[in-house]
This record gives C-alpha cells, sequence and structure tokens, in this order.
C-alpha cells in the first residue's frame, strides 16, 4: 500500500483528496494535517511514502516544512508533492530545490492526481509531462550560471547522457526511444545517475543537470 499524508489548511480539499485516494485499491491516506508544523509532527510520526503539501499554511509554511523533511536522513524515503493554486507558483522553483519530487494544481484531474502519487513513488517521472516541461522551461528561465562539474565526473558516459535527457523533460519511454534501448534499461541508468549524484528523486536530478552545466536554458525542443 502507498500511503499518503495530506497537508493542507482547507479541510474541503483535503476530505475531496482522502475520498479519491482512499477509493483506490493501493494507496491509503495515513493522516490529516492542517498546518506545516502538524505536517511534520505527522510525517515523523507515521513516515508516510508521499507527503502532498500545500505550500500556503498557517504556524509552518509549506516551504519550510518541505526543507525540514527532505534535511533529515530519517526521512529519506518520503516524497513531497507540492500543492499549489497556480502551475507556475513562484514557491514551486524553490520546493523542488529543497528537495520537493513535484507539483499539482488542486483543481487537477482525479486520474492524474492518483497518476502523480503512483509515479513518485515510483521516482519514475516527475509528475505529468506537460506539467514537467513547463516547469523545467521556468527553472531553466531563472537559473544561475552553473556550478562546477565536478560531481559529474562520477557518471559514465551514457549516465551522462541520459541526465541530460531526463534534464530536458524526457520520460524513461522518450529516452528509451531517443537511445534505442529498452525503458527498462534507461530507468536504470537514470537510477544510477540519481545514487551517485546523491539526487533525492528525478526532480533534483533535473535540477542537477541545470546546476552544473550539463544542460542549458533553450535546449527544450
Amino acid at each position: 500500500m502507498i500511503r499518503v499524508l495530506l497537508a493542507d489548511d482547507q479541510s474541503l480539499v483535503r476530505a475531496g483528496f482522502r475520498a479519491l485516494l482512499d477509493a483506490q485499491p493501493d494507496i491509503e491516506v495515513a493522516g490529516e494535517a492542517a498546518d506545516g508544523e502538524e505536517a511534520l509532527r505527522l510525517v515523523r510520526e507515521r513516515a508516510p511514502d508521499v507527503v502532498l503539501m500545500d505550500i500556503r499554511m498557517p504556524r509552518l509554511d509549506g516551504l519550510a516544512a518541505t526543507r525540514r523533511i527532505t534535511g533529515d536522513a530519517d526521512l529519506r524515503d518520503v516524497k513531497v508533492v507540492m500543492l499549489t493554486t497556480f502551475e507556475l507558483d513562484e514557491y514551486v522553483f524553490e520546493a523542488i530545490r529543497c528537495g520537493a519530487s513535484g507539483f499539482l494544481v488542486k483543481d487537477t484531474e482525479p486520474d492524474e492526481l492518483v497518476r502523480a502519487v503512483r509515479a513518485v513513488v515510483d521516482g519514475d517521472a516527475l509528475l505529468s509531462p506537460g506539467v514537467t516541461r513547463r516547469l523545467i522551461a521556468e527553472f531553466a528561465a531563472r537559473s544561475k550560471e552553473p556550478a562546477a562539474a565536478d560531481a559529474l565526473a562520477r557518471l559514465t558516459e551514457r549516465e551522462r547522457e541520459v541526465m541530460a535527457l531526463v534534464g530536458i523533460g524526457l520520460s524513461n519511454e522518450e529516452i528509451a526511444r531517443r537511445l534505442v534501448v529498452s525503458p527498462l534499461t534507461a530507468k536504470t541508468h537514470v537510477s544510477r545517475a540519481m545514487v551517485k549524484l546523491g539526487a533525492r528523486d528525478r526532480a533534483q536530478l533535473v535540477v542537477l543537470a541545470y546546476e552544473s552545466g550539463l544542460v542549458r536554458p533553450g535546449w527544450l525542443g
């Protein structure tokens, strides 16, 4: 079972998400929090697989709560998906840098929410390809000069190639077609790159691709 914690200060939003997720045979809601402090406490108590975290909450906002979760080694396996009213919310990009695995708009289609929860647990995608490309395009536009690429020396040539394709928003299936390999092989290369670079998930791999200079703004096709 995939265990999900809901963190949102609007009870109606939490109730809607709970009804949808609890109806799935492989997903259960592990708890609800109305503010960031409560979310942090419940994450530590119940260790859910995924936290659906609203950005704007009282006491402790979702960004600060996410930073504490992703910075805690004991919570390394917990994936955080940010909830926002607008797809290009300015705080989303900081959340990705802080270790969030992606984001969803609150009015997303029900099947997309369920698919996203499963996908983020698998570590197979940064949510939907369309949202991914918009996120990456915006991240690229805001990115600073790339840092030294010393960390990339740990990667093989093929792993660097795959990481670059992840960085421009391709899914494992798209990478497989581009490189004429199986999707499983593509996923293996992605996973190895994440391990070698200490990336929590695919979202951080995208960030590292830009910050290392492996991918540059304007490469989106």
